[in-house]
């Protein structure tokens, strides 16, 4: 996301004394103190000083050292950027601008750098966001990095072309040798045909060998082209599966190693479309065009150059309506990209929107909502169909209106061509001749007249394609990460954290967690408690401060070490499609039948999975749809005891359990847990009393922290979450103090 907007040599001049290399940052904001639109207005920050340039004046110029801080704000359909004045609270905020929520994470950061410059720090702030619009075209970008309509992008995607085919280089070789050889037999035919006619039907006296000879010439040219032809397109669409099935596996690779914030901000629907129908797209174009391209291209050329040596001016007159059609074609290009890019889009929505109501089907038949949801699918659905009706259409147009202004020139070679044989200064061999190498011509050309649309096709998908494998993982390795043996000794510093850079779930979080010991997790929904433990497991880098595993920064640990010493039992559940067996051997697929089974007796799973039709080779089904919730749960837990974990994550752990099945798994997590460390985050009051410790989040920071005892005697925050689950189960809270 840009954070330096390049402003005109008549913004600079506001801002005198200052280079454009003295700014730091300079965004555009959109929106004035009334409400209403406005353009040509910007933020700029330096080392020292805030302007505000409002319509093309200098509004503003504050001194950044007068200021304890700098913050962005979400409102109501926008956002606002203040400083509070050193001294003063937020009664006394200061307002620097108001802009679009396009603009929100854009300032979040400003308002980020401007605070590291106002506490000395080095470091810069630094975007790593798609910007949602086009920052020359302003279109809204359609789930790429790069805007598809701007210049230096057909370049690009014709690098990327290339770099997909070029591994090949052997089977495009042989494809280019059948392509040439298709080219000559092709170019061969009206040639023999010529000598047919003028050599032996118009000559007197003329026996059949002759006419044998020249027909079985044709024959053969026949018969060649038919094989070529064959074994041509047969090596094509063998290559052009490869190539779709090698493109499938790097980007399903590519999407393991992309961050989760990466998945989560697309649609399970857009990127299977990306990895199976792109693709395929690709393999169809190798199949359907790429086959036929440039044996169309050769034949075409050497087509026309020997019209030209036939006759000059019969060739000039059959090409007298090409250019018309070549300008058409290419006027309407971009357009054709659009409404191709625009059912792209909307195919991906019908994806989505039909995998998650079948995944939700259940939800769906509870509520009642059959009808509801088929009447959306079905709005969907028409949208869909209205505009692949309308490029239908369009196409169903354009290219027989093509084919018939091309057709013309067919017959004014066929009329000026056959008043030249009435003047016997051209034979009706070479008539006919000249009209089929015309007649090739056009078809040539009508067949890449075609070629926008397959293009359109293939650039899309291209596009989609090289935008996913561009991407570089947020969490990675750094240069220095090393292989490391998790002892269990965890501290927070400072640590702050959002999903969305200007809505933080976590802000300044410090607390020290010693070794084995177990830590309990408590607040209300969406507190921060699941996004704490998505740190601990390195699901996410920290936007500010430090996390520390065994005193070493995680993020100098290697991911794949790291994430091999870690335990988890999400509070939902997933089970892969498959037998019971690999579900828990996921963690460690080398782990031994016995080893299975122990993990398994350990977790209370042991006894209702010898009672499934086929054991441990029973098939589970898709999210474990054939199990129930505390099967599904006991099976994840068996899966995180089999890891053998040096640190435990346990997220509801219990949650689906009943009260008897709690209990052992209680005793088993018990065992298991000896000696590691482990964080827990439930509400039931029996797994909260088994903690060490419990960190109570409240309002994005840490609230309270202590062991169960002493957070009821405190009365805080803790003693009401506690005091209004009793009431609920009838249990005084006294018991629960003394026990």
């Amino acid at each position: 996301m840009e954070l330096k907007t390049r402003l005109t040599s008549k913004n600079m001049s506001l801002l005198p004394g200052l280079k454009e290399t003295d700014i730091e940052y300079c965004v555009p904001f959109d929106v004035s103190e009334e409400g209403n639109y406005i353009a040509n207005s910007f933020v700029a920050v330096t080392k020292d000083r805030l302007f505000v340039l409002y319509e093309g004046t200098l509004k503003d110029s504050y001194r950044l050292a007068d200021f304890d801080t700098i913050k962005s704000e979400i409102g109501i359909s926008c956002g606002l950027l203040y400083g509070i004045p050193r001294g003063c609270d937020e009664s006394k905020a200061i307002k620097f601008a108001k802009y679009s929520s396009a603009h929100l994470a854009r300032y979040a950061y400003v308002a980020k750098g401007c605070r590291y410059i106002l506490e000395g720090r080095k470091e810069k702030a630094v975007s790593e966001e798609y910007e949602k619009y086009c920052p020359i075209c302003h279109r809204a970008l359609p789930g790429t990095k790069e805007c598809p309509h701007c210049a230096g992008k057909k370049a690009g995607l014709l690098h990327e072309m290339l770099v997909m085919v070029l591994p090949y280089k052997p089977q495009l070789a042989g494809i280019f040798l059948l392509m040439l050889l298709a080219s000559l037999t092709t170019l061969l035919n009206p040639e023999i045909q010529k000598h047919l006619v003028d050599d032996v039907l118009m000559k007197e006296n003329s026996s059949m060998g002759p006419a044998m000879l020249c027909l079985g010439g044709m024959f053969a040219m026949s018969i060649g082209i038919a094989i070529v032809n064959l074994s041509k397109n047969y090596l094509c669409s063998k290559l052009g599966s490869i190539i779709s099935m090698d493109l499938r596996k790097k980007l399903y690779s590519k999407i393991q190693v992309l961050s989760l914030s990466y998945i989560n901000d697309r649609k399970p629907g857009d990127l299977m479309n990306r990895i199976i129908r792109d693709t395929q797209r690709i393999s169809d174009f190798m199949g359907d065009a790429f086959c036929n391209l440039f044996t169309v291209a050769i034949i075409l050329i050497c087509d026309v150059a020997y019209m030209m040596f036939l006759d000059l001016k019969l060739t000039l007159i059959s090409m007298l309506f090409i250019p018309l059609s070549v300008f058409i074609s290419i006027a309407f290009r971009h357009n054709i990209h659009r409404r191709f890019h625009m059912q792209w889009v909307k195919d991906d929505k019908i994806s989505s929107n039909l995998r998650d109501v079948l995944s939700g089907m259940s939800v769906v038949k509870a509520y009642g909502k059959e009808e509801d949801e088929s009447a959306h699918f079905n709005r969907t659905a028409e949208e869909y169909a209205s505009i692949q009706r309308r490029n239908e259409t369009f196409w169903a147009v354009f290219f027989p209106l093509m084919q018939f202004m091309m057709g013309i020139g067919v017959y004014l070679v066929t009329y000026f061509g056959g008043r030249s044989v009435l003047g016997e200064s051209k034979t009706a061999g070479e008539l006919l001749q000249f009209v089929n190498y015309t007649s090739m011509m056009y078809m040539y050309v009508g067949w890449l007249s075609n070629m926008p649309r397959l293009l359109m096709n293939l650039v899309t998908s291209v596009e989609r394609i090289s935008d996913v494998m561009q991407q570089e993982p947020k969490i990675s390795d750094s240069p220095k990460a090393i292989d490391h043996v998790i002892k269990g000794k965890i501290e927070f510093k400072d640590v702050t954290f959002g999903y969305k850079t200007y809505e933080p779930v976590l802000e300044n979080i410090s607390f020290k967690v010693k070794l084995g010991e177990m830590i309990g997790l408590v607040g209300s929904s969406g507190a921060g408690k699941s996004t704490l433990i998505n740190l601990i497991m390195h699901l996410y880098d920290i936007d500010d401060g430090k996390l520390l595993v065994d005193d070493i920064d995680i993020k100098d640990i290697k991911l794949s070490d790291y994430h091999a010493q870690i335990g988890v039992v999400l509070q939902e559940t997933f089970l892969f499609s498959g037998t019971i067996l690999n579900n828990i051997r996921f963690a460690r697929p080398e782990a031994t039948e016995m080893e299975v089974i122990r993990a398994a007796k350990m977790a209370n799973a042991h006894d209702f999975i010898c009672k499934t039709p086929d054991g441990y080779n029973t098939y589970v089904g898709e999210k474990g749809h054939n199990l129930s919730g505390g099967e599904r749960q006991r099976i994840a837990i068996a899966r995180a005891i089999l890891n053998d974990p040096k640190l435990l994550i346990l997220d509801e752990a219990t949650a689906s359990l009943d009260t008897e099945s709690e209990y052992l798994i209680q005793t088993a997590l018990e065992r298991l847990t000896a000696g590691k460390t482990t964080f827990a985050i439930a509400h039931r009051l029996s797994t909260l009393k088994n903690a060490d410790r419990l960190v109570v989040i409240d309002g994005h920071n840490i609230a309270e922290i202590g062991t169960h005892n002493e957070l009821m005697e405190k009365k805080g925050i803790y003693y009401g979450l506690v005091t209004a689950q009793l009431e609920m189960q009838g249990t005084p809270v006294s018991e629960v103090v003394a026990g």
